[in-house]
């Protein structure tokens, strides 16, 4: 099966917005509910999300949640089947990273299903990417440990030829230079403000 494409996922994202805002919605939902703090919702609670990870990367490395600290990062979780909302958000998150070449920003991209996505399968699918994507897999132990730290909703659904898709929430983590969780960080707008935004937090 070959990777998608950045501009097919860019034709994907235009005819697929009812879908992708379906799933946002129910993601930002479930986020707010994690940042409400004494039922005042929206209140901080950066703590509530983020934490120790160690994952594994395209060549067979690792990375740890240490080595990502000292400069903001982005978190998205999905997986390499994904036929739409995963290669549309990381196309736009590669137009937004375009606009500040020279910044050391990176952007984690962890799957939801480590059974299918190797290492090797990771890199070859975020090659079709910004280069400051970073794929990263693991066994399952690892990818719940994770998950269960960004507060991930992610399970199987299994279709009727055997096969199955992940149903997964859609939030992209803005991540301070600590590791620590900043916000839902808004794509929905063009690449270049976006791009403000992380050059803001740098």
């Amino acid at each position: 099966m070959s990777s998608p494409q950045p501009s097919s996922a860019r034709q994907i994202l235009a005819g697929r917005k009812l879908v992708v805002a379906c799933v946002l919605v129910v993601a930002a939902a479930a986020c707010a509910a994690y940042l409400s703090v004494g039922g005042r919702t929206g209140a901080p609670a950066a703590s509530l999300i983020g934490g120790p990870f160690t994952l594994t990367t395209g060549d067979g490395g690792t990375v740890t949640d240490a080595d990502m600290k000292g400069e903001p990062f982005l978190v998205f979780f999905g997986y390499t089947h994904c036929p739409d909302v995963c290669p549309a958000t990381l196309a736009e998150i590669s137009d937004v990273l375009a606009k500040m070449p020279a910044k050391p920003i990176k952007a984690l991209f962890i799957t939801v299903d480590p059974e299918r996505d190797t290492p090797a399968i990771m890199k070859d699918y975020v090659s079709n990417f910004d280069p400051r994507i970073v794929g990263l897999t693991g066994d399952r132990a690892a990818i719940d440990k994770v998950e269960r730290a960004y507060r991930v909703y992610a399970r199987k659904a299994p279709q009727d030829n055997g096969d199955y898709t992940m149903d997964h929430s859609a939030i992209v983590y803005l991540m301070d230079s600590k590791g620590r969780f900043v916000e839902a960080f808004n794509l929905d707008r063009k690449p270049e403000e976006s791009a403000k935004e992380l050059e803001r937090r740098l």
